[in-house]
């Protein structure tokens, strides 16, 4: 297992207790039918790394980021909630048990924030979520070969108001963050569990968690559905909701 972390002075790979510094883009390790052996290969000839003298960014390249909907059942029963008064409450109700899934674009690279960076928030919005997934890292020829942490920064305002809206409460300047690294390898089993923290000035406003078995489709089933008649040669990243 390695991770992979994209910083301000370059790549850096972690394995075991020892981080190097490589030479590899993120967009080799996505073009590439077998990252884990490519990172293994760049490991062994890289270089020990000063890790404290780099600051972390988001472990992206060109790939796009697309998002998963009403995956687990507790997101179900919030979004049927939420978009009740504007008569939307059916559709997420039959897309949790429909054969094909929620599936909807997030963020270009350049709209994504790293690792301490401060996530966008729409001044026409009036409640924002932030929404902690796992993400998956899949490569240019649609396998899953390595996961991150991404935040779907959300208006719940707008989204409830109007399914139709969901676009604008999702896509916006900084409406994604990824990081702090790649994981690549074995990835998390359904016994992990997500934990999340929402601090607002050292106060604790929210403290939630859930685990991976909550999660309904495969990792594979989203991403076959993602790249069904769509093509990323660069690969693509995909939180899974």
């Amino acid at each position: 297992m390695f991770l992979l972390y994209r910083t301000s002075s370059g790549i850096q790979i972690a394995h075991e207790t020892t981080t190097r510094n490589v030479s590899l883009s993120i967009d080799e390790v996505f073009r590439s039918s077998d990252p884990l052996a490519l990172l293994g290969q760049a490991w062994e000839k890289g270089e020990a790394s000063d890790e404290e003298s780099s600051r972390l960014l988001a472990p992206v390249g060109s790939q796009e980021v697309w998002a998963a909907g009403v995956t687990y059942y507790r997101s179900r029963t919030a979004r049927m909630e939420e978009s009740e008064q504007a008569g939307g409450d059916r559709f997420y109700d039959l897309v949790y048990d429909a054969d094909r899934p929620e599936l909807f674009f997030k963020a270009t690279a350049r709209r994504i924030q790293g690792p301490g960076d401060p996530v966008g928030i729409r001044s026409d919005s009036t409640w924002d979520v932030p929404e902690p997934e796992l993400t998956l890292a899949i490569n240019a020829e649609g396998q899953v070969f390595g996961a991150t942490v991404g935040n779907d920064m959300s208006s719940r305002s707008i989204e409830g108001e109007n399914p139709l809206y969901l676009p604008q409460a999702k896509v916006y300047s900084g409406s994604a963050s990824l990081g702090p690294c790649l994981l690549v390898g074995s990835l998390p089993g359904p016994e992990t569990e997500i934990t999340l923290h929402v601090s607002r000035n050292g106060t604790e406003a929210f403290h939630g968690t859930t685990d991976l078995s909550q999660l309904k489709r495969t990792y594979d089933e989203l991403a076959g559905f993602l790249y069904r008649e769509n093509d990323f040669p660069d690969g693509a990243l995909l939180m899974t909701g």
